[in-house]
C-alpha cells in the first residue's frame, strides 16, 4: 500500500476513534458500569459465572457481595485447568494464550489467560489509542512515513497441552494486525527470536536501514540497544541515523532514572516521549497530553476496574472501591475484571489519582515492592524521584539499583541497604547517600519520622555495583530481554543478598 494512502486512512480511523475517547472522558461511570454489566451477563454461563450467579447481578454492590477479591494462587487451579484444554471454566470463548510472567506473587511463574476479546478489544485497541492521543497533539507529525522500532520479550511461545504460552509481547506479536506489522521494524522472525544477545544483532541489522520514526519499549533494554546501535554505527546521537525520530512509547518501569540519558542519546527538544501502562493482564493507562508525567485510565477496554487504599490493604477491614469513589493523592492497590476471565484480580500494581475529571494516574510501585520494615512506607515512586533529584545535583547517572532493609539486631537500629550500578558515577559517595537520604525525607513524611535522630533508622548504606552487575544477574536467572525487570524495593534481603554476592565475586 502506498505510503500517502495509508497514512490517510489510518488519520482517518484514528479521528473516529477520538470522538470515542472522549465519550468516556465525559461518561466515566457510565462507561465502567456498561462494562461491568457487559462481563458479568457475558460470563455468566461459565463455571464461575454460575458459581456466583451472575445471570442475576443487577447492582454493583451485588458483585462485590458475591465475588471475593483474589491473587493469582487463588485462581491457578482454575487457569491451569483451562491450560490443560478445559474451557468455559472463567471466560466464555476459547481461551489458548496465557502470557508468562515470573511476576511478584509467591508462584514461580503466573500464566495469565490471554483471550481473544483481550487482544482486540484492549492490547490492540490501546496500541490504535495510543497513535490516536500521541496524532492528535502532534498534528505535523510525520510518525507514519517510518516504522516504529519495537523491542518485545525474548522469549519464544511454546506450545503445551495444545495452549500456547510466552511473554505477552511474543503472543501480540504472533497475533499482529497487518497494519502493525507493516509499520514496524524489526521483522516478526527477529522480534520472536529466543537468545537475547543474538537478537540484539539482529534488530540493529535490520533496523538502521529503516526511516525509523519511532521507538517503543521498556526504557532498561531499550537503552541498551540503542548504545548498541551508537556503538556498531560509530554515530554520537541517535538522529545521525534516523533523522525522522519523533517519539519514544516507553512503559514497564519508571521512565524518571533514565530520563537525563535518553536526551543525551537524542538531543532534540523537541523530541516527544509517551508513557504507557500495560502489563499481561490488560492495558490500562496512555498519557494523553505532551510533556506530562500521568496517565489517562482507559475505561472502554473491557476492564472494570476497583482500588483498595493501601493503608487498609492486606487487612480486615480491606475495602475495594470503585472508580466513581476514588479520590486524588491516596496510594491504591489496583484490582481489575477483565475480558479474559480475571474476576476481582489484585494485578500487584499501587496507584495514586492525579485528576478526577478525567481519570488520570502515576504509578507508584507494587504491593510488594516497597520497603515497610520499620513503618517507613518507603514505595518506588519516592525512591526514583529522590535519585532523580540526587542525580541532578551530583551529575551522576543511575543505570539500576536495588534496596532492602537491615533488619535490627538486639540494640543495633535498622537501615537501608542498597546498591547501584551507575552508569557515571558520584565524586563524592558519601554526598550522595546523604542528598538521597534527605530528599527521601522530604518527599515521605514515614520515613522522615523514622530517621529523626536515628530514632529507628539510620542513615542508609549504598553500595557501587561493578559495571553490568545487574545485567548479568539476570542473565543468571535466564532473564534478560524484554519485559524482565530489575526489583527495585523489598521487604526480602533476597535480590540484594545474591547481588551482593556476584559483586565480591568479581571483585576478587
Amino acid at each position: 500500500m502506498p505510503i500517502p494512502l495509508f497514512n490517510s486512512i489510518a488519520s482517518w480511523l484514528l479521528k473516529k476513534r477520538y470522538h470515542q475517547i472522549e465519550l468516556f472522558i465525559k461518561y466515566p461511570v457510565d462507561v465502567q458500569q456498561e462494562v461491568l454489566r457487559q462481563l458479568f451477563d457475558y460470563a455468566k454461563d461459565t463455571e464461575v459465572g454460575k458459581m456466583h450467579h451472575f445471570e442475576s447481578i443487577t447492582t454493583y454492590e451485588d458483585f462485590t457481595e458475591r465475588v471475593p477479591i483474589v491473587s493469582y494462587e487463588c485462581i491457578a487451579p482454575m487457569i491451569e485447568r483451562t491450560r490443560r484444554g478445559e474451557q468455559n471454566v472463567f471466560w466464555p470463548t476459547h481461551i489458548k494464550w496465557f502470557a508468562k510472567s515470573s511476576g511478584t506473587t509467591n508462584a514461580k511463574s503466573k500464566f495469565i489467560p490471554v483471550s481473544m476479546e483481550a487482544l482486540e478489544d484492549c492490547h490492540y485497541k490501546s496500541g490504535k489509542d495510543l497513535l490516536c492521543l500521541y496524532l492528535n497533539n502532534n498534528e505535523n507529525s510525520q510518525l507514519f512515513n517510518g516504522k516504529s522500532l519495537r523491542l518485545g520479550g525474548s522469549k519464544e511461545l511454546y506450545e503445551d497441552n495444545g495452549s500456547f504460552f510466552g511473554d505477552l509481547s511474543a503472543i501480540l506479536i504472533d497475533n499482529m494486525p497487518l497494519w502493525a506489522e507493516y509499520s514496524s521494524t524489526p521483522s516478526n522472525k527477529v522480534s520472536l527470536m529466543s537468545e537475547w544477545e543474538l537478537k540484539m544483532d539482529a534488530i540493529i541489522e535490520e533496523s538502521i536501514k529503516e526511516n525509523v520514526t519511532s521507538l517503543a519499549g521498556v526504557p532498561s533494554w531499550m537503552l541498551v540497544l540503542l548504545n548498541n546501535v551508537l556503538e556498531k554505527t560509530g554515530k554520537s546521537h541517535l538522529f545521525e541515523i534516523w533523522e525522522n525520530l519523533e517519539v519514544y512509547f516507553h512503559g514497564g518501569v519508571s521512565f524518571a532514572p533514565y530520563r537525563d540519558q535518553y536526551k543525551k542519546l537524542l538531543p532534540r527538544k523537541r523530541f516527544n516521549y509517551y508513557e504507557t501502562y500495560n502489563a499481561s493482564e490488560g492495558f490500562f493507562g496512555i498519557q494523553d497530553r505532551n510533556n506530562s508525567e500521568d496517565l489517562l485510565l482507559m475505561l472502554d477496554y473491557g476492564i472494570f476496574y476497583e482500588f483498595i487504599p493501601m493503608d487498609s490493604y492486606g487487612k480486615e477491614e480491606q475495602r475495594a472501591i470503585p472508580i466513581w469513589e476514588v479520590r486524588m493523592g491516596i496510594n491504591y492497590a489496583m484490582v481489575i475484571s477483565t475480558n479474559a476471565g480475571l474476576w476481582r484480580y489484585k494485578i500487584g500494581d499501587t496507584v495514586r489519582f492525579t485528576s478526577l475529571d478525567p481519570y488520570r494516574i502515576r504509578i507508584t510501585g507494587r504491593t510488594k515492592h516497597h520497603i515497610n520494615a520499620f513503618g517507613e512506607e518507603l514505595i518506588i515512586e519516592n525512591a526514583e524521584e529522590a535519585l532523580e533529584q540526587v542525580c541532578k545535583k551530583t551529575g551522576s547517572e543511575i543505570k539500576d539499583y536495588t534496596a532492602a532493609p537491615i533488619f535490627m539486631n538486639g540494640t543495633e537500629k535498622g537501615s537501608h541497604e542498597w546498591i547501584i550500578e551507575f552508569r557515571r558515577a558520584p565524586d563524592n559517595l558519601n554526598y550522595f547517600i546523604e542528598l538521597m537520604d534527605n530528599a527521601l525525607k522530604s518527599l515521605n513524611s514515614d520515613y522522615e519520622a523514622k530517621r529523626y535522630n536515628n530514632i529507628t533508622l539510620k542513615m542508609p548504606r549504598v553500595h557501587m555495583a561493578r559495571e553490568d552487575l545487574f545485567y548479568d544477574w539476570l542473565k543468571s536467572k535466564n532473564k534478560l530481554g524484554g519485559q524482565h525487570k530489575i526489583p527495585r524495593l523489598s521487604n526480602s534481603r533476597e535480590h540484594l543478598e545474591e547481588l551482593m554476592d556476584l559483586n565480591r565475586q568479581s571483585v576478587h
